[in-house]
């Protein structure tokens, strides 16, 4: 599980993540939400030790990320927006390279090489350089990888930007099936349709600060929208784009149970 508490983080005068508090159960499917520049992707590289906070802590599986950083990073499995792949490897010896940071002993990654290459669609192109793979396939790659060492955590940043629908379906049913497997999920995404599909719980960010945590349909219910997530997602966030809060809801509060 992810467990955050008062986190914050500032860049010079601008406040990107603003007195945090936030706990995401185990084998929970979780979705934050927030428009550009409103702290997630900040968020996501606190939680992976990427960025070190001004104030807070974050603990993964009981582990401090502060105080035992290697312990926590190894039930993590992060994918950010831009991952980084090595382009002069092939695809079995990229997951060779990743196995041998994690330790991950290698008839595993041998396994990997032939199922989850296989399963990902990637199995035509064993031989072919990374730097070749088209944008989709890197993607998938990235997940084959990620998974390699069975995280019991995964931060993912923008999981659907570019895909293919085959892929995005695939992303989709493979992390519900994490999820039930008991893996907790934490995902940043601007797709609202896709959040409304796959989260169990969603977290709306606006200038930083925490402003709406709840199943989707409890927020609708606190805030007498009968609409879909955009609907609430718009409402909440109006201030982030300059435009004006819906009539009766200038005084609504943060809907943080």
């Amino acid at each position: 599980m992810i467990e955050i508490k008062n986190l914050s983080k500032s860049y010079g005068s601008v406040h990107a993540v603003i007195d945090l508090n936030l706990i995401v159960p185990r084998g929970e499917l979780f979705c934050f939400l927030g428009p550009n520049g409103a702290g997630k992707t900040t968020t996501i590289k606190m939680l992976t030790g990427l960025v070190h906070p001004d104030a807070g802590s974050v603990r993964l599986c009981g582990f401090d990320l502060a105080r035992e950083p290697l312990a926590a990073r190894r039930l993590l499995g992060y994918i950010p927006d831009l991952p980084f792949l090595y382009e002069r490897l092939t695809p079995p010896e990229f997951l060779e390279f990743v196995g041998d940071l994690y330790g991950v002993d290698r008839n595993r990654v041998n396994q990997a090489c032939d199922e989850e290459l296989t399963r990902f669609g990637l199995a035509d192109h064993r031989r072919a350089l990374v730097g070749d793979l088209s944008h989709g396939m890197r993607q998938r790659l990235i997940y084959v990888a990620t998974f390699l060492h069975d995280p019991q955590i995964l931060c993912i940043d923008e999981p659907l930007v570019g895909l293919d629908p085959y892929t995005i379906r695939m992303i989709k049913d493979l992390l519900k099936a994490k999820a039930r497997s008991g893996v907790t999920v934490f995902l940043t995404t601007h797709i609202l349709a896709v959040a409304e599909e796959i989260a169990d719980r969603v977290g709306i960010l606006s200038r930083g600060r925490l402003v709406a945590l709840g199943p989707i349909d409890e927020l609708k219910k606190r805030h007498d929208i009968k609409g879909d997530l955009e609907s609430v997602f718009l409402m909440l966030t109006a201030d982030d784009y300059g435009l004006p809060v819906s009539p009766g809801k200038e005084n609504a509060a943060p809907c943080i149970p």
